[in-house]
This record gives structure tokens, C-alpha cells and sequence, in this order.
């Protein structure tokens, strides 16, 4: 009877209309359907639910032995309202989950007595973020049916991001994607994951001598520039667009109810660096999953680490290291994080984020810290930590991990829990990383088959200065324009 109430009849799927308020409190309340669609927030936030569902323990216990797509309809119902029916929701989910090379979709993976990973990466690119996007291409897709509508999709991505929104869109009708990616600084099967897509309407953009977080400002200077914002119908595929980490939040209850939840409490290490994994898994501790300590897991690059563990969010200087996807030192979603543990005021919320945007620096509040601090833990760990965790899966419990997991379960292991068992997020197949991983462990992996051939696919992509002016005018050139 709890499942059937949980995943049941055509209906929609909460009798409740879920609204979506701005972090900085100044932009209009939205339904779903909108804040899919619009990606950031007109007032420069990023947009949350307007309250937190929950689920009670017995609602939670109902999960055990759900498929993940059924899994997937239980705890984003709430977030959906009355925008679609449970039935639609349901069929969006086979369809996007149905392309996974594992039947689990995420399955768990144990180490040892205590240690597991969830395994994110049997999506199409190999990444976790194909869990989030395939959904969100549908969302899309469904959304702009019979609409008039041209969406101009604009990304950056440090790697997996592209791919996957990439995969995600390639070819459907309404929408144009321009991906931005820091030239140099991503794997070449990142790289060519993204490049090698020649569908028409995808168009990847490498910039020179840029960062990331250079590749981020843009994007989110183009959303704040009226002049071009003003004549697209702009939509986001990071991050910043809710539907993505709302479709994340989906494998934290997947994993813990496999591991005795709601009756025990499960850890979570998340290597992270923009912050939306580890934010995903914070909704679901709000949702009343039993989360014992959220790890959060940087490398050097520890921008994350200094506000957890100092409560110091202030900008460093990137440096390249091994685990590129996390090269980042502006962790956009950390600001979703701060507005929640700041009593959710959207006038100080944003007075806190533009100080930052200025200076370049900021002091989370003692109530921030010491909030954050009941839930989250942190670490950084450097490159002989991370090569020290992969030597160990690999010796110890036979598995071969990519660096970005490697950081995460590097952190699991420095962090004592007593018996709570700890699960680290395995972001990426460690094949996207075959010189790194080679380099620790001794062992080369090799692409699977379905990708087999992608070092012999063509390759187009633009590279441009990493100036507002010179990506403006490339995509104006190309995009469609509102009507």
C-alpha cells in the first residue's frame, strides 16, 4: 500500500503547488515547469524551493526494493507539484534511466567492513552528471512541446557537465547548446566526449587561457546582461538549474535504504567542487533522510574545505591538478547552502553574495558555521592522498577508481565514524582519467565498449578569448532570438 501511494495512479503528482523562491529575494516566485526552463534567477540567485518536503520513516522504508526510476518518482514528486502527472513522471524516468549500462543504475559497491561506493558513472559519458541531465534533456523536451519557444542552453563545465548536457540535448527540437570549457584544462576523453557531438544544434566553445570559475562568470554575466539575456529565451544545464540537483538527491535515498535507512544512519563522501552533489545530499538529510555527516572533499583547490572547517569562502587562485573537475575555487551552490542556514532572507542573502562578487571574500556568520558544522565535515587532500587512496581500492579491495573518487574516498578514510558505514561518491569511470589513474596504480583502463571508438571521431570546437564580448558575439551569431 506504501509503494502504491508512494508511485501510483495518473494523477498530479502533489496535490500542492511547488513554488521556487530566489536566494536573494528579489526575483519572480516560479512553478517547476518555470524554474527548469529559466535556469538562474533574474536577480542574480539561484532558485530553492519555497519550503522542504519530507518523508516520513515510513515513507522511506517503502523504498527498499524500488527500482531506481520508481525511487526516482518517490522523492522528486514533491518537488514537481502539480506540473505533470505521476504517470508522465514515471515514463520520463524510464526513459532516462533505461539508457544506463547498469541495471542498478547507481549501485553500491563495498570496500571493505565499512566502506562502500555508489557507483555514478553507467550513464552514456561516464559521469555522474548523466544521472541529473538525461532527466533534465526530457524535462526540456516535454516542456517546450508546442511552444514556439527556442531555448538558448549556455554551460560551462570543468569536464563532465558538457558531456552530459551535451548527450542530453544533442538534436532536440527547441533548444540550441553553447558549452563553454577551459582550453587545456579538461581530459581528452573530456574533451572529445563534448567535441566529437557534431549534431547542429550543439556548439562547444574552448576558451583561452581560462579557468572554470572564468567560464562560470561569464555564463553568469550573460543571464545579468539585459541587453543579451534580453534577446534569447536563456535556460542553465549546470547546477544552478534546480531540476538538475533535484534529480541528484534521487541516489542518496537509493543508496541509503540499501544500507538500512530509515532504522540506520549512512555517511556520505562527496568529492565536490561547485558544491551541487553535496547540496543534493543536504536536501535529503532535510527530507529526513538519516545522514550522519556529509563529507565534503576537495583537493587542493579547497575553497570548500577553508569555509567548512573556518568558515574563510574566500576566492584563491586555481590550480590544474589531476582531478580537473574540481579545479574550481567559486563554488556557485554554496550560496543555495548559505541562504537556507542564513533563515532564508533573501536581502541579506544577497548582501552577503554581492560583498563576495567584490571582494572576493567572505566569513560565513557564526549561526552559518556552526549549522553548517552539525551536518558537514570536510577535507583536503593533496595529490600524494589522492594517488595513496587509488593504490589502496586497487590493493586492497580490487576496484580501479578515477581521481575525483579517489579525493572522496581519501576523506572517508582519514574521518572516523565508528560503525556507520560511509559511502563515497565514484563520480567518474576511471577511464576518463587513464593517465592519472596509469600513474597511481599501475593499471591503464580502457574505455568501454560503447565508446570504444572515440579517439578516432572527429573533433569541432571554436576557441575563443575568455572575454564578455567575444562569447556574446559568437553565440548572438548563432542562437535563435525571441520571436
Amino acid at each position: 500500500m506504501l509503494v502504491q501511494r508512494l508511485c501510483g495512479a495518473a494523477r498530479p503528482v502533489n496535490a500542492a503547488v511547488m513554488r521556487y523562491i530566489s536566494t536573494r529575494g528579489a526575483a519572480p516566485i516560479l512553478n517547476f515547469e518555470q524554474v527548469t526552463l529559466a535556469g538562474l534567477a533574474s536577480d542574480g540567485g539561484l532558485y530553492v524551493p519555497e519550503h522542504w518536503p519530507s518523508l516520513s520513516a515510513e515513507q522511506i522504508a517503502a523504498l527498499r526494493g524500488l527500482s531506481y526510476a520508481d525511487t526516482a518518482v518517490a522523492v522528486m514528486a514533491p518537488f514537481i507539484g502539480d506540473t505533470m502527472t505521476r504517470d508522465d513522471l514515471r515514463a520520463l524516468c524510464a526513459q532516462a534511466y533505461g539508457r544506463f549500462a547498469h541495471a542498478a543504475v547507481t549501485p553500491l559497491v563495498q570496500l571493505d567492513q565499512r566502506h562502500w561506493l555508489l557507483e555514478l558513472f553507467h550513464g552514456p559519458t561516464l559521469a555522474f552528471k548523466d544521472v541529473a541531465l538525461q532527466l533534465v534533456g526530457l524535462l526540456f523536451e516535454r516542456f517546450l512541446t508546442g511552444s514556439t519557444r527556442q531555448l538558448t542552453v549556455i554551460g560551462a563545465t570543468s569536464g563532465d557537465t558538457g558531456s552530459a548536457a551535451i548527450d542530453a540535448l544533442a538534436g532536440r527540437a527547441g533548444v540550441d547548446v553553447f558549452m563553454l570549457h577551459p582550453k587545456g584544462r579538461v581530459s581528452d576523453v573530456q574533451r572529445r566526449q563534448m567535441t566529437t557531438v557534431l549534431a547542429p544544434n550543439v556548439h562547444n566553445i574552448a576558451l583561452e587561457g581560462a579557468s572554470f570559475d572564468d567560464a562560470q562568470a561569464l555564463v553568469k554575466a550573460m543571464f545579468n546582461d539585459p541587453d543579451f539575456s534580453g534577446r534569447f529565451t536563456l535556460s542553465a544545464v549546470n547546477s544552478i538549474n534546480w531540476a538538475r540537483l533535484m534529480a541528484q538527491i534521487v541516489y542518496y535515498f537509493y543508496a541509503a535504504v540499501r544500507l538500512g535507512a530509515p532504522e540506520r544512519s549512512v555517511a556520505f563522501s562527496v568529492p565536490t567542487g561547485n558544491f551541487g552533489d553535496v547540496f543534493a545530499g543536504y536536501v535529503a538529510a532535510k527530507m529526513g533522510l538519516p545522514v550522519a555527516k556529509l563529507i565534503v572533499a576537495t583537493n587542493v583547490n579547497d575553497i570548500l574545505h577553508r569555509a567548512i572547517s573556518a568558515g574563510d569562502y574566500s576566492q584563491g587562485k586555481v590550480v590544474p591538478t589531476p582531478s580537473p573537475s574540481m579545479d574550481i575555487q567559486v563554488s556557485s551552490n554554496f550560496e543555495r547552502l548559505l541562504f537556507d542556514l542564513g533563515g532564508r532572507d533573501g536581502t541579506a542573502s544577497a548582501e552577503q553574495m554581492r560583498g563576495f562578487e567584490v571582494s572576493k571574500a567572505m566569513q560565513l556568520t557564526n549561526t552559518q558555521r556552526a549549522d553548517a558544522g552539525a551536518l558537514f565535515t570536510s577535507d583536503r587532500i593533496d595529490g600524494d592522498d589522492m594517488a595513496l587512496a587509488m593504490r589502496w581500492a586497487h590493493a586492497e579491495a580490487g576496484h580501479i577508481i578515477d581521481p575525483h573518487t579517489a579525493i572522496g574516498l581519501a576523506a572517508a578514510r582519514h574521518l572516523d565514524l565508528g560503525d556507520t558505514p560511509v559511502v563515497t561518491l565514484a563520480t567518474a569511470h576511471p577511464a576518463k582519467f587513464s593517465d592519472a589513474v596509469e600513474r597511481a596504480t599501475g593499471m591503464r583502463p580502457a574505455l568501454p565498449a560503447r565508446i570504444g571508438d572515440l579517439f578516432d571521431r572527429t573533433e569541432r570546437y571554436d576557441s575563443l578569448p575568455a572575454t564578455f564580448a567575444a562569447v556574446t558575439e559568437y553565440i548572438a551569431a548563432r542562437a535563435t532570438p525571441r520571436p
